[in-house]
């Protein structure tokens, strides 16, 4: 099953502001996850998870904001 939560062109901001929420989200998620680890494996996998999504939240903005004004967006939940 597919999820289609978005799919059009954006201007740059609003592009940048839906994708950064969706990331916070995920960051948010392992965040719970962490507080509730005893395992010092599972936490150094979900802080390098984190590190990663930050990463390339980054390179993102980085690479829109060199564009023109609006870019197009598309994000699929594939559930198998």
């Amino acid at each position: 099953m597919n999820i289609q939560l978005i799919k059009g062109e954006f201007s740059s901001n609003d592009a940048i502001e839906l994708i950064a929420q969706m990331i916070h989200i995920k960051i948010k998620y392992h965040e719970n996850k962490i507080n509730n680890l005893s395992n010092e494996e599972d936490l150094k996998t979900r802080e390098t998870k984190i590190k990663q999504l930050q990463k390339e939240l980054y390179e993102l903005r980085k690479m829109i904001n060199s564009k023109t004004d609006s870019v197009n967006v598309e994000a699929i939940i594939k559930v198998e």
